[in-house]
């Protein structure tokens, strides 16, 4: 089969195009270029070009354009050099440019800009400039190769392979390297069977593909084969065994080595803190002969992750490569202990900061019932710190989602639409969840319409928004609409939905959308599933039903959690079961002795049926146990503030104006109901 290409005319003319641009982009380069081409056999123009080579390298670009800008003649190396300079500096159009309007081009140049191109992902162009080309060689077809497999066109690259004129073992290599990356394993051993010739990356490439697909003893077969080894192919091999659990053979490997690098020590140091061999790795590090800040930092990061963060403090005191990495990690530790004001104690002890730090304080404060502090901490961020970028504004979001900051949400909002963050899926959805969570489905619904691309967590912010609010008929419209797309629900998609089935009374679509999450999507149900289900029935007045429900929940083995029991209390209570009630009531009092809330709940039910003995049972009960009773809190947001009010605390400033405001609206609704 021809591999075909597309017609050039579309590179020629986004060349005019580009041309024209760029007179406007960049006034500053001048349109001597395209004539200032003397003839160069009289000039030796090697250091110049060797410089141009040189300042690229080393990213001073504009001093590269200032030395080709000046000088008065320039052949193909030169005009190679500039360009090939400009791809490696990430500068794709000023490449182009250059490349439109060279006087003439060798094989190195086209070979150059098809590597740019490819770099870039412009397949298009890097095809139209291939088929330009006059003639080709072994390194523009591996160009075409490696561009095809580095933008995930395996079969592209694959086509382009078997039509080759000729190969070189990079060809080979190329190609069986993208194979193994799409676990094409079968096919990239058929190759490497086929080799004419191998070099060490061949078996390298082989070697890691087995030992990724767990195929680690013929890994070792391979590995025992090879002619000729290098440090490459014993660190692949060690890894291997690394990755496949067998830390001690790796061990075993790194001993055997004839000569090791800088990776060899990470990976093996890597390895031993992967099975919490700490002392180990602690060990090993003191050996090496040139240490690292990566090795450091990850034996950090294994403790951080064992839930061992003050051990890893002790180390991080003793840190000779102490850098941000390990200050953020060791912040991250005390955040996930819960440790607050360990971790803001670090944070603030930093000589310096970069948005990492700052969006794990942020978050860490917002998951540790913080918000405010992360709040707050944004507004440093922003006034002195660097630039909030896409993960700082969806922690933002979030704690606006658990407080009742909606204003400082739409703030955020308008920060995010500002610096065009809104086009990625995590800040829409964090967006959405917000406006849901604060009450603002119309706005939560415009923010999801805006939405050019949708994945799972859209679909259920959306769902579970409009189910949290009661509104479980547009929420089961909205899970019919995802149904359409190719978006797959998930396990947090059928809460929303059951949830709003339980909201709306849909009892037979409940029990419909339950078997059909368990056994069409074949997802396993949580003990959130079961609640909404128990709370379902228990609503309808179906307590019976819910308890057969239960019933049949312990037969099938599954423990019937607290919050399941909770479910079919409350309704008990709603529907006055007390035989039923008092059966749920002492199976949550079973898991959670000291939940208050029980307590109440059952001595409330014993009362409105006349059993003062037994209300009075439970308070004792509750006494000896000495649980109390938290007192209720709400809170409004007025100008900005927020007011806080607990039950019987008369302490708010404005709680005598507050209580005639609320007076007064009593005696409005019983002027009402009296005139009616």
């Amino acid at each position: 089969m021809f591999f075909s290409f597309r017609s050039p005319q579309r590179f020629k003319t986004s060349g005019i195009l580009l041309f024209r641009l760029t007179q406007k982009a960049f006034p500053a380069i001048p349109l001597s270029i395209r004539w200032s081409h003397a003839s160069t056999t009289l000039f030796n123009l090697k250091p110049l070009n060797a410089k141009i080579t040189n300042y690229m390298r080393n990213g001073f670009v504009e001093e590269a354009w200032k030395l080709f800008d000046e000088m008065s003649h320039r052949n193909i190396i030169t005009w190679n050099s500039m360009i090939r300079g400009y791809f490696q500096n990430g500068e794709f159009d000023q490449a182009l440019y250059l490349y439109e309007h060279m006087p003439n081009r060798d094989l190195f140049s086209y070979n150059t800009v098809i590597a740019g191109l490819m770099q870039y992902g412009d397949i298009d162009g890097a095809r139209e400039v291939f088929e330009q080309m006059p003639y080709r060689d072994v390194v523009t077809w591996n160009s075409m190769i490696g561009g095809c497999i580095r933008n995930c066109l395996m079969h592209e690259a694959l086509l382009l392979f078997d039509q080759m004129p000729s190969r070189n073992v990079i060809s080979w290599n190329l190609v069986m390297a993208g194979l193994v990356n799409n676990q094409s394993f079968e096919l990239a051993e058929q190759l490497f069977g086929e080799m004419p010739m191998r070099d060490v990356a061949s078996w390298t490439i082989m070697i890691s593909g087995l030992a990724c697909a767990g195929r680690i003893i013929e890994a070792r077969e391979l590995f025992e084969e090879i002619p000729v080894r290098d440090v490459r192919v014993w660190n692949t091999m060690m890894v291997g065994y690394i990755e496949n659990g067998n830390v001690e053979i790796a061990e075993g490997l790194f001993q055997k080595m004839p000569e090791r690098d800088l990776d060899s020590w990470n990976e093996l140091i890597n390895g031993l803190v992967s099975i919490q061999r700490i002392n180990n790795a602690v060990r090993l590090f003191t050996e090496m002969p040139k240490k690292s800040p990566k090795s450091w930092n990850s034996i950090l990061l294994g403790l951080v992750r064992s839930g061992l963060t003050v051990e890893a403090h002790t180390f991080f005191e003793k840190d000779p490569f102490k850098d941000i990495v390990s200050w953020t990690n060791m912040i991250i530790g005390y955040f996930e202990l819960g440790e607050v004001g360990t971790a803001m104690k670090l944070f603030d002890l930093m000589p310096n900061r970069d948005e990492t730090v700052w969006n794990a304080t942020i978050f860490g404060l917002g998951e540790n019932d913080h918000g405010e502090e992360g709040l707050k901490s944004f507004i440093r961020m922003k006034e002195g710190g660097p630039s909030p970028d896409k993960a700082t504004f969806t922690s933002v979001l979030t704690i606006c989602s658990s407080l009742p900051t909606l204003d400082f949400g739409k703030q955020s909002h308008a920060q995010i639409i500002k610096m065009g963050l809104d086009y990625f899926i995590a800040v829409s959805n964090a967006i959405i969840t917000m406006y849901a969570r604060c009450g603002n489905m119309h706005s939560a619904l415009l923010g999801f319409s805006d939405m050019t691309s949708y994945d799972v967590i859209s679909w259920n912010s959306v769902i579970c928004g409009f189910a949290h609010h009661g509104n479980g008929m547009e929420a089961l419209e909205m899970f019919k609409r995802m149904r359409l797309t190719d978006i797959n629900p998930d396990q947090v998609t059928f809460v929303g939905v059951l949830s709003a089935c339980s909201h709306a009374g849909l009892v037979e679509e409940g029990l419909y959308y339950f078997n059909f999450m368990k056994y069409k999507c074949f997802l396993q149900p949580t003990y959130e599933h079961y609640t909404c289900i128990v709370d379902l029935l228990g609503r309808c007045g179906l307590i019976d039903e819910a308890m057969r429900f239960i019933d049949q929940m312990r037969a099938d083995g599954i423990e019937v959690s607290a919050s399941i029991w909770g479910a079919l209390l409350g309704a008990c209570r709603v529907h006055r079961n007390v035989e039923v009630g008092e059966i749920a009531g002492e199976r949550v009092l079973e898991i959670e002795p000291y939940n208050a809330g029980v307590y109440l709940i059952l001595a409330e039910m014993y009362l409105t049926s006349r059993r003062r003995g037994d209300a009075e049972r439970i308070w004792g009960r509750m006494k000896e146990k000495g649980v109390k009773k938290q007192p209720g809190c709400s809170w409004i947001e007025v100008n900005n503030t927020v007011n806080v009010f607990l039950a019987g605390d008369g302490s708010h400033p404005e709680f005598n104006r507050v209580c005639y405001v609320l007076d007064s609206l009593i005696m409005e609704m019983e002027m009402g109901l009296r005139n009616k």
